[in-house]
């Protein structure tokens, strides 16, 4: 028997003079992944993914980018149950300069695309951060006052 859950979360980036980074929190088990988690109520997944990143990143004042949202899934096992989980990630920037650390995770850091790409432990996220900083560089290149 597999139970299907479902997360949303969000790839947070600030621009700090002219270069991005991404922040990355550090989870219990020890990967390195995005603000993100399960839906609540009838949330629409955008609102899970705001939710999320105010409650794991402690950031307000951030804003999703539009057009951007892809998904990965995974299996694992928890209290005797196998676990699909399919998890949607948005992209979002923060105007915030710092983060706060939540109690759900270990560490968190902004990592530059370099850096963030080698943190980041699984091929699902890794994937879908490539995507997301292709994205924001035709963003980018397309808007004068930097992003949309």
């Amino acid at each position: 028997m597999t139970v299907e859950a479902t997360s949303s979360g969000a790839i947070l980036f600030r621009d700090t003079r002219g270069e991005r980074e991404y922040l990355l929190l550090k989870s219990r088990p020890g990967d390195w992944e995005f603000p993100k988690g399960g839906i609540e109520g009838d949330e629409e997944l955008q609102q899970t993914a705001i939710r999320e990143v105010s409650e794991e990143a402690g950031i307000d004042d951030f804003r999703l980018i539009d057009g951007f949202r892809r998904e990965y899934d995974y299996v694992f096992e928890a209290g005797g149950e196998t676990i699909h989980k399919t998890v949607h990630l948005f992209i979002a920037r923060s105007f915030e300069a710092s983060a706060e650390l939540s109690k759900e995770h270990r560490d968190l850091q902004w990592r530059d695309y370099d850096q963030a790409i080698n943190t980041i432990t699984q091929d699902g996220p890794r994937e879908i951060l490539e995507e997301a900083h292709e994205y924001l560089d035709e963003l980018r290149e397309e808007a004068d006052d930097g992003y949309v």
